[in-house]
Protein backbone atom coordinates (compact mmCIF):
# COMPACT_ATOMS: atom_id res chain seq x y z
CA UNK A 1 0.00 0.00 0.00
CA UNK A 2 2.68 2.35 0.73
CA UNK A 3 4.33 1.81 -2.69
CA UNK A 4 1.14 2.50 -4.12
CA UNK A 5 0.07 5.94 -2.07
CA UNK A 6 3.52 7.54 -2.91
CA UNK A 7 3.25 6.37 -6.58
CA UNK A 8 0.17 8.04 -6.61
CA UNK A 9 1.42 11.57 -5.28
CA UNK A 10 4.00 11.24 -7.50
CA UNK A 11 2.08 10.37 -10.40
CA UNK A 12 0.29 13.61 -9.95
CA UNK A 13 3.70 15.44 -9.27
CA UNK A 14 4.71 14.87 -12.79
CA UNK A 15 1.69 17.08 -14.19
CA UNK A 16 2.99 20.13 -11.94
CA UNK A 17 6.56 19.63 -13.18
CA UNK A 18 4.80 19.04 -16.76
CA UNK A 19 3.66 22.77 -16.71
CA UNK A 20 5.91 24.75 -14.48
CA UNK A 21 9.63 25.40 -15.02
CA UNK A 22 11.52 24.21 -11.82
CA UNK A 23 14.92 24.35 -13.63
CA UNK A 24 15.72 27.29 -11.05
CA UNK A 25 15.69 25.17 -8.18
CA UNK A 26 19.07 22.80 -9.49
CA UNK A 27 21.73 23.46 -6.88
CA UNK A 28 19.47 25.63 -4.72
CA UNK A 29 19.75 24.85 -0.61
CA UNK A 30 15.03 24.59 -0.23
CA UNK A 31 13.77 25.02 3.24
CA UNK A 32 10.29 23.52 3.57
CA UNK A 33 8.14 23.97 6.38
CA UNK A 34 5.12 21.98 6.54
CA UNK A 35 6.83 19.11 5.14
CA UNK A 36 4.13 16.78 6.33
CA UNK A 37 1.33 18.28 5.15
CA UNK A 38 -1.13 17.78 2.05
CA UNK A 39 0.76 20.81 0.08
CA UNK A 40 3.86 20.28 2.04
CA UNK A 41 3.58 16.87 0.48
CA UNK A 42 3.02 17.92 -3.29
CA UNK A 43 5.93 20.32 -3.37
CA UNK A 44 8.18 17.73 -1.91
CA UNK A 45 6.81 15.27 -5.18
CA UNK A 46 7.74 17.39 -7.21
CA UNK A 47 10.82 18.53 -5.84
CA UNK A 48 11.78 14.83 -6.35
CA UNK A 49 10.02 14.50 -10.16
CA UNK A 50 12.45 17.66 -10.93
CA UNK A 51 15.27 16.23 -9.71
CA UNK A 52 14.81 13.41 -12.05
CA UNK A 53 14.53 15.39 -14.62
CA UNK A 54 18.30 17.06 -13.87
CA UNK A 55 17.21 19.94 -11.41
CA UNK A 56 18.11 18.48 -8.19
CA UNK A 57 18.59 20.82 -5.59
CA UNK A 58 21.66 21.03 -3.25
CA UNK A 59 19.82 20.16 -0.45
CA UNK A 60 16.25 20.52 1.27
CA UNK A 61 15.95 20.63 4.86
CA UNK A 62 12.17 19.57 5.75
CA UNK A 63 10.63 20.95 8.94
CA UNK A 64 8.04 18.56 10.74
CA UNK A 65 6.22 18.42 13.63
CA UNK A 66 4.74 14.97 13.12
CA UNK A 67 5.39 11.96 12.55
CA UNK A 68 5.67 11.05 8.96
CA UNK A 69 2.99 8.39 6.92
CA UNK A 70 5.00 5.22 6.14
CA UNK A 71 4.85 6.10 2.26
CA UNK A 72 6.51 9.77 2.91
CA UNK A 73 9.97 8.24 2.53
CA UNK A 74 9.29 7.17 -0.96
CA UNK A 75 8.33 10.89 -2.17
CA UNK A 76 11.87 11.85 -1.21
CA UNK A 77 14.11 8.92 -2.02
CA UNK A 78 16.98 10.08 -3.88
CA UNK A 79 17.02 13.77 -2.59
CA UNK A 80 19.45 15.24 -0.11
CA UNK A 81 17.75 15.74 2.61
CA UNK A 82 18.06 17.23 5.80
CA UNK A 83 15.57 16.56 8.71
CA UNK A 84 14.17 18.83 11.82
CA UNK A 85 11.18 18.04 13.66
CA UNK A 86 10.31 20.46 16.33
CA UNK A 87 8.05 22.88 17.12
CA UNK A 88 7.87 25.99 14.31
CA UNK A 89 6.66 28.29 17.23
CA UNK A 90 9.78 27.78 19.56
CA UNK A 91 12.34 30.35 19.11
CA UNK A 92 15.16 28.41 20.17
CA UNK A 93 13.67 25.39 17.49
CA UNK A 94 13.74 28.15 14.98
CA UNK A 95 17.62 29.41 15.53
CA UNK A 96 18.60 26.17 14.86
CA UNK A 97 17.47 25.80 11.48
CA UNK A 98 19.79 26.30 8.40
CA UNK A 99 19.78 29.18 5.81
CA UNK A 100 18.52 28.44 2.48
CA UNK A 101 18.23 29.96 -0.75
CA UNK A 102 14.62 29.49 -1.00
CA UNK A 103 11.61 29.16 1.39
CA UNK A 104 8.58 27.72 1.49
CA UNK A 105 6.55 28.51 4.98
CA UNK A 106 3.61 25.61 4.62
CA UNK A 107 3.37 25.04 8.18
CA UNK A 108 -0.16 25.26 9.90
CA UNK A 109 -3.29 23.49 9.96
CA UNK A 110 -5.97 24.74 7.57
CA UNK A 111 -8.59 23.04 9.31
CA UNK A 112 -10.86 25.17 11.36
CA UNK A 113 -11.07 22.93 14.24
CA UNK A 114 -7.35 22.59 14.20
CA UNK A 115 -6.42 26.11 14.06
CA UNK A 116 -8.50 27.18 16.53
CA UNK A 117 -7.43 24.42 19.27
CA UNK A 118 -4.59 26.76 20.51
CA UNK A 119 -4.94 30.36 19.06
CA UNK A 120 -2.06 31.48 20.42
CA UNK A 121 0.03 28.99 18.98
CA UNK A 122 -1.78 29.44 15.34
CA UNK A 123 -1.22 33.81 16.16
CA UNK A 124 2.74 32.81 16.80
CA UNK A 125 3.21 30.56 13.90
CA UNK A 126 2.07 32.98 11.27
CA UNK A 127 3.92 35.93 12.73
CA UNK A 128 7.13 35.17 15.04
CA UNK A 129 8.01 31.89 12.68
CA UNK A 130 7.40 34.33 9.96
CA UNK A 131 10.12 36.60 10.95
CA UNK A 132 12.88 34.23 11.40
CA UNK A 133 11.99 32.05 8.85
CA UNK A 134 12.69 35.67 6.72
CA UNK A 135 15.83 35.46 8.89
CA UNK A 136 17.55 32.22 7.42
CA UNK A 137 16.93 33.31 3.83
CA UNK A 138 20.20 34.04 1.94
CA UNK A 139 21.01 37.19 -0.20
CA UNK A 140 19.08 36.91 -3.52
CA UNK A 141 16.64 34.44 -1.96
CA UNK A 142 13.21 33.84 -2.76
CA UNK A 143 10.49 33.54 0.00
CA UNK A 144 6.87 32.02 0.10
CA UNK A 145 4.25 32.62 2.89
CA UNK A 146 1.28 30.64 2.50
CA UNK A 147 -1.62 32.98 3.55
CA UNK A 148 -5.21 31.69 2.86
CA UNK A 149 -8.69 33.24 1.22
CA UNK A 150 -10.00 33.49 5.07
CA UNK A 151 -7.89 37.12 4.61
CA UNK A 152 -11.43 38.07 3.44
CA UNK A 153 -13.78 36.77 5.88
CA UNK A 154 -16.78 39.51 6.21
CA UNK A 155 -16.85 40.36 2.68
CA UNK A 156 -19.78 39.80 0.20
CA UNK A 157 -20.23 39.62 -3.20
CA UNK A 158 -17.23 37.43 -4.40
CA UNK A 159 -15.04 36.83 -6.18
CA UNK A 160 -12.77 38.71 -4.39
CA UNK A 161 -9.85 40.76 -5.67
CA UNK A 162 -6.05 40.58 -4.31
CA UNK A 163 -6.69 44.39 -3.65
CA UNK A 164 -9.33 43.65 -1.15
CA UNK A 165 -9.31 42.72 2.41
CA UNK A 166 -11.75 41.34 4.64
CA UNK A 167 -14.13 43.20 7.44
CA UNK A 168 -13.92 40.93 10.17
CA UNK A 169 -12.61 42.26 13.53
CA UNK A 170 -9.84 40.80 16.22
CA UNK A 171 -13.24 39.05 18.15
CA UNK A 172 -13.88 36.98 15.06
CA UNK A 173 -14.76 33.69 16.09
CA UNK A 174 -11.24 32.65 13.80
CA UNK A 175 -9.51 35.67 14.08
CA UNK A 176 -6.63 34.50 15.42
CA UNK A 177 -6.26 32.52 12.08
CA UNK A 178 -7.40 35.36 10.08
CA UNK A 179 -5.33 37.82 12.05
CA UNK A 180 -2.21 35.91 11.50
CA UNK A 181 -2.62 35.64 7.97
CA UNK A 182 -2.81 39.20 7.56
CA UNK A 183 0.14 40.29 10.03
CA UNK A 184 2.35 37.57 8.01
CA UNK A 185 1.22 39.37 4.85
CA UNK A 186 2.45 42.49 5.93
CA UNK A 187 5.72 41.08 7.47
CA UNK A 188 6.30 39.51 3.94
CA UNK A 189 5.40 43.10 2.11
CA UNK A 190 7.94 44.93 5.01
CA UNK A 191 10.75 42.61 3.31
CA UNK A 192 9.79 43.32 0.31
CA UNK A 193 10.12 47.09 0.45
CA UNK A 194 13.84 46.47 1.94
CA UNK A 195 14.30 44.18 -1.42
CA UNK A 196 13.70 40.85 0.18
CA UNK A 197 11.98 38.65 -2.93
CA UNK A 198 9.10 37.50 -0.52
CA UNK A 199 5.70 36.69 -1.74
CA UNK A 200 2.06 35.64 -0.24
CA UNK A 201 -0.14 33.45 -1.84
CA UNK A 202 -3.93 33.15 -0.46
CA UNK A 203 -4.94 29.80 -0.69
CA UNK A 204 -8.18 28.39 -1.24
CA UNK A 205 -9.62 25.20 -0.09
CA UNK A 206 -6.73 22.96 -1.99
CA UNK A 207 -7.92 18.94 -2.16
CA UNK A 208 -6.71 15.97 -3.18
CA UNK A 209 -4.59 12.65 -2.12
CA UNK A 210 -1.93 12.91 0.23
CA UNK A 211 -4.64 13.63 3.36
CA UNK A 212 -4.43 11.94 6.94
CA UNK A 213 -7.84 10.43 8.50
CA UNK A 214 -7.71 12.98 11.12
CA UNK A 215 -8.51 15.97 8.51
CA UNK A 216 -12.09 17.05 9.54
CA UNK A 217 -12.45 19.57 6.59
CA UNK A 218 -15.82 19.11 5.16
CA UNK A 219 -14.49 17.47 1.64
CA UNK A 220 -12.50 15.31 3.75
CA UNK A 221 -14.92 14.70 5.88
CA UNK A 222 -17.88 14.12 3.74
CA UNK A 223 -15.69 11.39 2.17
CA UNK A 224 -14.31 9.38 5.19
CA UNK A 225 -18.30 8.97 6.24
CA UNK A 226 -19.59 7.53 3.09
CA UNK A 227 -16.62 4.89 3.24
CA UNK A 228 -17.00 3.78 7.07
CA UNK A 229 -20.79 4.85 7.44
CA UNK A 230 -21.89 4.19 4.00
CA UNK A 231 -23.93 7.38 4.46
CA UNK A 232 -23.01 11.27 4.23
CA UNK A 233 -24.78 13.23 7.07
CA UNK A 234 -24.61 16.86 6.74
CA UNK A 235 -24.98 19.48 9.94
CA UNK A 236 -26.80 21.51 8.03
CA UNK A 237 -28.43 22.25 4.78
CA UNK A 238 -24.86 22.87 2.82
CA UNK A 239 -26.08 25.94 1.28
CA UNK A 240 -22.57 27.67 1.84
CA UNK A 241 -20.77 28.00 -1.33
CA UNK A 242 -17.27 27.12 -1.67
CA UNK A 243 -14.47 26.97 -4.84
CA UNK A 244 -12.12 24.16 -4.75
CA UNK A 245 -8.87 23.17 -5.87
CA UNK A 246 -7.28 20.15 -6.42
CA UNK A 247 -3.80 20.05 -4.88
CA UNK A 248 -1.51 20.03 -8.27
CA UNK A 249 -3.04 23.49 -9.47
CA UNK A 250 -2.45 24.92 -6.50
CA UNK A 251 0.94 23.85 -6.36
CA UNK A 252 2.16 24.83 -9.57
CA UNK A 253 0.59 28.19 -9.29
CA UNK A 254 2.75 28.28 -5.41
CA UNK A 255 5.77 27.23 -7.80
CA UNK A 256 5.19 30.30 -10.55
CA UNK A 257 4.66 32.83 -7.89
CA UNK A 258 7.94 31.47 -5.90
CA UNK A 259 10.09 31.81 -8.84
CA UNK A 260 8.68 33.97 -11.54
CA UNK A 261 6.02 36.25 -10.11
CA UNK A 262 6.33 39.95 -10.60
CA UNK A 263 3.94 40.72 -7.24
CA UNK A 264 3.96 40.56 -4.11
CA UNK A 265 0.68 38.92 -3.47
CA UNK A 266 -1.39 35.87 -5.74
CA UNK A 267 -4.70 34.05 -5.14
CA UNK A 268 -4.98 30.61 -5.50
CA UNK A 269 -8.16 29.58 -6.12
CA UNK A 270 -10.04 27.27 -8.27
CA UNK A 271 -13.00 27.14 -11.31
CA UNK A 272 -15.07 24.63 -9.37
CA UNK A 273 -17.27 26.44 -7.37
CA UNK A 274 -20.28 24.01 -5.61
CA UNK A 275 -22.22 24.33 -2.57
CA UNK A 276 -21.51 21.96 0.28
CA UNK A 277 -24.85 20.42 -0.32
CA UNK A 278 -23.96 19.57 -3.93
CA UNK A 279 -20.66 18.55 -2.63
CA UNK A 280 -21.57 15.69 -0.81
CA UNK A 281 -24.24 14.63 -3.09
CA UNK A 282 -21.63 14.32 -6.27
CA UNK A 283 -19.22 12.69 -2.94
CA UNK A 284 -21.95 10.15 -2.71
CA UNK A 285 -22.63 9.50 -6.05
CA UNK A 286 -19.03 8.71 -6.38
CA UNK A 287 -18.81 6.72 -3.60
CA UNK A 288 -22.65 4.74 -4.38
CA UNK A 289 -23.91 5.76 -1.33
CA UNK A 290 -26.15 8.46 0.40
CA UNK A 291 -26.85 11.97 1.22
CA UNK A 292 -28.85 12.97 3.86
CA UNK A 293 -29.75 16.78 3.99
CA UNK A 294 -31.45 17.89 7.40
CA UNK A 295 -34.53 20.25 7.23
CA UNK A 296 -33.64 23.97 8.03
CA UNK A 297 -30.43 25.77 8.46
CA UNK A 298 -28.84 23.84 11.26
CA UNK A 299 -25.76 24.23 13.00
CA UNK A 300 -22.74 25.67 10.84
CA UNK A 301 -19.29 25.35 12.32
CA UNK A 302 -18.89 29.03 13.89
CA UNK A 303 -17.66 31.69 11.94
CA UNK A 304 -17.97 29.44 8.39
CA UNK A 305 -17.96 31.97 5.63
CA UNK A 306 -21.30 32.15 2.99
CA UNK A 307 -19.50 32.26 0.05
CA UNK A 308 -15.80 31.12 -1.07
CA UNK A 309 -14.31 32.63 -4.47
CA UNK A 310 -11.67 33.75 -5.28
CA UNK A 311 -10.75 35.97 -8.45
CA UNK A 312 -8.15 34.60 -10.62
CA UNK A 313 -7.34 37.54 -13.18
CA UNK A 314 -4.22 38.18 -11.92
CA UNK A 315 -2.34 34.55 -11.73
CA UNK A 316 -4.23 33.69 -15.01
CA UNK A 317 -3.30 36.69 -16.95
CA UNK A 318 0.65 37.05 -15.32
CA UNK A 319 1.09 32.83 -16.06
CA UNK A 320 -1.11 32.41 -18.98
CA UNK A 321 -2.63 29.59 -17.72
CA UNK A 322 -6.29 29.28 -16.81
CA UNK A 323 -6.90 24.99 -17.23
CA UNK A 324 -7.81 22.94 -13.80
CA UNK A 325 -8.85 19.72 -12.76
CA UNK A 326 -12.44 19.30 -12.63
CA UNK A 327 -14.03 18.79 -9.88
CA UNK A 328 -15.11 15.16 -10.80
CA UNK A 329 -11.66 14.03 -11.88
CA UNK A 330 -10.39 15.72 -8.43
CA UNK A 331 -13.32 13.92 -6.55
CA UNK A 332 -12.48 10.51 -8.01
CA UNK A 333 -8.58 10.84 -7.21
CA UNK A 334 -9.11 11.76 -3.75
CA UNK A 335 -11.43 9.21 -2.80
CA UNK A 336 -9.48 6.59 -4.20
CA UNK A 337 -6.66 7.77 -2.05
CA UNK A 338 -9.13 7.64 0.93
CA UNK A 339 -10.05 4.15 0.30
CA UNK A 340 -7.08 2.86 0.69
CA UNK A 341 -6.17 5.11 3.71
CA UNK A 342 -9.78 3.41 5.79
CA UNK A 343 -9.81 -0.10 3.63
CA UNK A 344 -6.72 -1.49 2.55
Amino acid sequence: MDAFLADFILRDAERIVHQTDLSPLKGKTVLLTGASGLIGHYVLASMKVAAEKGFAPQKIALVMKREQPDYFGLLCNGLSLEHYEGDITDVNFLSGLPSADVIIHAAGYGQPGRFMEDQIKTLKLNTISTFALLGKLNPQGKFLFLSSSEVYSGLENPPYRESQIGTTTPEHTRSCYIEGKRCGEAIVNAYRQRGVDAKSVRICLAYGPGTKKDDARALNSFIQKGIIQRVIALMDSGEAKRAYIYVTDAVRMMWDVLLYGLEGTYNVGGASRTTIVDLARLIAKTLGVSAQIPEGKGQAIAGAPADVFLNMEKMEKEFKKNQYVDIETGIANTVLWQKHLYVS
